[in-house]
């Protein structure tokens, strides 16, 4: 069996353990696949709040816990599914309604990376079956959205139009119940000349993700603003002139691990990694504003097989909230910041799967405690049900709407008039579109606000 991923971080995983099960065929992805010792923890909803697995707790379904999925891969494996076991429809049921919360990873006892063995499943069925218009559209958009100005009309062309919500839904599976993202007119832009910061504590480097630069720019400018307050230098991570295609800019290439298309993946990788290996070799920070962009810098990356250079950057690169704790605990933050005017609700704070996947959320506790008289309010860890674009996708958006129901939409009917601070993008479209009215902020906005 080819596989797409390197999973040689696996080849010794399980070996002289009888009792691992380790399927038949599928080399080390296999190996990776047989670390879940089957103890079916996943499968207790009563164990305690957490993020592990949306599916499975809002359907009650085995086959969509981390362990009903696992037994699954292990029968494709040994070819208990047939000849393309990758097209089998108990199979891709429960794998589709996998989100890749990174959950797992953290909260199961053998760390078991569903979210990876989610992509290695869907670039073996992608192989097989080819690819629907739906799925290059998502994964494409940090191509269209720089290439094509028309096309970066039609998400609010259609959200305008039933008629067109209904043509989208019934050819190209976007269900007509839900909003697209709407890209704004101006993107970010990097400024031509970086501005003087005297006294600097260092430089950072702030890696811009496709879906800030284009759909909320404003989160960009305040991140950079705090971190000059700060007394940190930025550089903005842009293409230079013998990078491939040096006029787009960087995309981490998420949509296209999201949807199984490793090849695609792994060059976007390499136009970032070409940029950002000079910066970590010379020990600067690599800061990201949208969780699963920075995570697949950190993370991902080292599944595409491309080796110490992945390695290297993933060591420097560091979620923006993450950052300014570590900097907190090193005694070389210093924030002017000052109590907010008009606060009389709580803040509401959505935390991002892969937030809590890496325990990030502590960080943002600590920055948070940071604004004087600052009342806040952490929900529940539980998937807001958007998951990129799981749900906008017309066979899942009713699931995504329940598990935005585990804690995410109760907490906001019950406090309407509350603000709410939520770091992911596909959280704060969720919020726009299911919520009552709350407009919610990055992390970077609230503290630039309490800059003054």
């Amino acid at each position: 069996m080819k596989t797409y991923l390197d999973w040689s971080a696996y080849e010794n995983a399980g070996m002289g353990d009888a009792y691992a099960d380790i399927p038949k065929t599928g080399g080390d992805f296999a190996k990776a696949v047989a670390v879940c010792i089957n103890s079916r923890q996943c499968e207790n909803k009563e164990q305690g709040k957490g993020v592990m697995c949306p599916s499975f707790r809002v359907s009650d379904i085995v086959n969509n816990s981390t362990g009903g999925r696992v037994r699954l891969l292990k029968a494709a494996l040994n070819g208990e599914l047939g000849n393309t076991p990758f097209t089998d429809p108990t199979l891709a049921e429960a794998m589709d309604l996998c989100v890749a919360c990174k959950g797992c990873k953290r909260e199961c006892e053998n760390a078991v990376d569903m979210a990876m063995i989610k992509v290695e499943y869907l670039a073996q069925r992608n192989a097989l079956t080819g690819l629907s218009w739906r799925t290059r559209f998502f994964a494409s958009t940090p191509h269209w959205l720089h290439r094509y100005n028309l096309l970066k009309k039609i998400p609010a062309w259609r959200n305008r139009h039933t008629w067109l919500a209904t043509l989208g839904e019934k050819f190209f599976g976007i269900s007509a119940k839900r909003r697209l993202p709407e890209p704004v007119n101006a993107p970010f832009i990097k400024p031509e000349t970086a501005e003087t910061i005297p006294d600097k504590v260092g430089d950072v480097v702030l890696f811009v993700d496709t879906f800030t630069r284009y759909f909320d720019p404003s989160v960009i400018q305040d991140a950079v603003h705090v971190l000059q307050s700060a007394k940190y230098h930025v550089i903005i991570a842009e293409p230079i002139s013998d990078t491939p295609e040096p006029d787009r800019p960087l995309c981490c290439g998420r949509t296209f691990i999201a949807h199984g298309m490793v090849n695609e993946a792994k060059a976007e990788a390499e136009r970032v990694l070409k940029i950002l290996l000079p910066h970590a070799e010379a020990g600067r920070t690599i800061i990201g504003l949208e969780p699963p962009c920075l995570l697949a810098l950190r993370d991902d990356y080292k599944s595409l097989g491309l080796g110490k250079t992945a390695e290297k950057v993933a060591q420097h690169a560091i979620l923006f909230e993450e950052f300014l704790a570590r900097e907190l605990t090193a005694k070389r933050l210093k924030l002017p910041l000052k109590p907010l005017s008009g606060q009389t609700k709580p803040m509401l704070i959505q935390g991002h799967c892969h937030q809590h996947a890496v325990g990030a959320m502590k960080s943002m506790r600590k920055i948070l405690k940071l604004i004087p008289d600052f009342q806040y309010e952490f929900l529940d860890p539980a998937c807001c049900g958007m998951a990129g674009s799981f749900g906008l996708e017309a066979e899942h958006a009713d699931i995504a709407l329940q598990m935005a129901e585990q804690s995410l939409l109760p907490a906001l009917r019950a406090n309407p008039d509350a603000p709410i601070l939520a770091n992911g993008f596909s959280c704060r479209q969720q919020i726009l579109e299911t919520g009552t009215g709350q407009q919610p902020i990055h992390l970077a906005t609230l503290l630039r606000q309490a800059l003054g």
